[in-house]
């Protein structure tokens, strides 16, 4: 008989630590990705403030069983379940619960001892151990926008039912929620700010030379291989405009995109009178990260402080969506809503992932996400299973279309 024991952690997590003495118990869903690497950096700053309850990857099983070495949690679990017994045999000598697959990644959320979920998955994978997490009442640090940009209407009627928060941990929507603390004024225009990306300059004919190493180079922050990529078509944010919709409850054409290539400016917001209030900072994402950590208190902290003898220019432009079609795709599929921001995020997971593997020109992402928006079936009313037979569908057409073009 096969054992699956390793699947499912079905008893509750032994506690740590004295009861209302105890450190924030915080359960990391990506903590081998580049955000998940620094919240564990905040994490250590802190150690009598946080605790790492549990550490989930995907696939990097090695530096996983080194977090757990680290940080010790009560439970670490490895998606990908052909890891299970590499990641098991390599911490076997540690007091740490060891689980595999998606399944145990949407259970172990819902130990009781769990105080706060960061959701630092990539893609439409984060969506389900979110829904987990919110049905088992933890407030949620969002660091998956996907999960926003697939089911964002979902989400929040999720959150109501379950009176959980959302602390937002992506730079930009973290700078509005700092913006808008203590405000009674409605919002009258959001400025989510954008650098640009490595190719800002560059001519629809160098566009055409791109390259995935040229694209993984981004000018100013330090992120995982898919983000950077959609930093580069700026998809990335055309789901930071779908995000904030959701999360701040603006309609899109109140949702201003402005390129500033210094990202010093992490984003803004225009009340009804005219004033704009804005977050200001280094490029450092430990500082959104801590914040959600430690709401509603500011914690001290070692990261680099802002030099303001140094900013000679601050510039800000208006994005191109001739050379940057993403942003519109993205933009559209809000506008159509129902299940489209769902087949756009699905489309571009696999563009992006095709783009990094050399199988996919960087001007061919948007034509073949356009073409899915037009074949994959819309639904003005998605449910949840229709957002899961959405995602399966759009990534099948988009494939598709990749084929087609060899």
């Amino acid at each position: 008989m096969k054992d699956n024991s390793h699947i499912k952690p079905s008893t509750p997590l032994s506690p740590k630590g004295e009861q209302g003495a105890r450190p924030k118990q915080i359960a990391i869903l990506g903590s081998t990705g580049s955000i998940g690497t620094q919240a564990l950096q905040v994490i250590a700053e802190h150690p009598d403030r946080f605790e790492a309850r549990v550490l989930t990857a995907n696939n990097q099983w090695e530096l996983l069983s080194r977090q757990a070495r680290q940080f010790m949690p009560a439970a670490v679990v490895i998606a990908n379940e052909a890891h299970y017994h590499a990641l098991r045999d390599a911490i076997a000598d540690l007091p740490i619960a060891v689980y595999a697959g998606p399944e145990a990644l949407c259970q172990v959320v819902e130990s009781s001892e769990i105080d706060l979920v960061l959701t630092a998955m990539v893609g439409f994978a984060g969506l389900p151990p979110t829904i987990a997490a919110i049905r088992a009442r933890k407030p949620i640090a969002l660091a998956n926008k996907e999960t926003m940009v697939v089911a964002g209407e979902l989400i929040n009627g999720l959150c109501r039912q379950h009176q959980v928060p959302i602390l937002p941990v992506d730079s930009e929507h973290s700078a509005i929620f700092q913006s808008i603390m203590g405000e009674q004024s409605p919002i009258e225009k959001i400025i989510l700010t954008a650098s640009g990306g490595p190719f800002r300059t560059f001519t629809h004919k160098l566009l055409e030379t791109v390259t995935p190493a040229m694209a993984l180079k981004h000018p100013n922050w330090d992120m995982g291989a898919k983000i950077t990529i959609d930093s580069a078509t700026m998809m990335n944010k055309g789901f930071e405009v779908i995000e904030a919709k959701w999360l701040f409850g603006v309609a899109p054409e109140a949702i201003q995109v402005v390129v500033h290539p210094q990202s010093v400016v992490h984003s803004a917001v225009q009340f009804t009178d005219g004033a704009v209030k804005a977050q200001l900072g280094v490029p450092d994402m430990r500082v959104p990260i801590q914040l959600a950590f430690s709401f509603p208190q500011r914690l001290q902290s070692s990261f680099e402080r802002l030099d303001w003898y140094a900013m000679h220019d601050l510039t800000f432009e208006r994005p191109d969506t001739e050379r940057f079609r993403c942003l519109t795709l993205a933009y559209e599929s809000l506008r159509l809503g129902g299940n489209m921001p769902c087949i756009v995020n699905a489309a571009n997971e696999i563009v992006n992932r095709a783009f990094l593997e050399g199988n996919c020109r960087f001007l061919e992402m948007p034509d073949i996400i356009e073409r899915t928006m037009q074949r994959a079936t819309f639904i003005a009313k998605p449910t949840y299973d229709d957002y899961l037979a959405t995602d399966s569908e759009a990534r099948r057409i988009a494939a598709s279309l990749l084929m087609a073009t060899k």
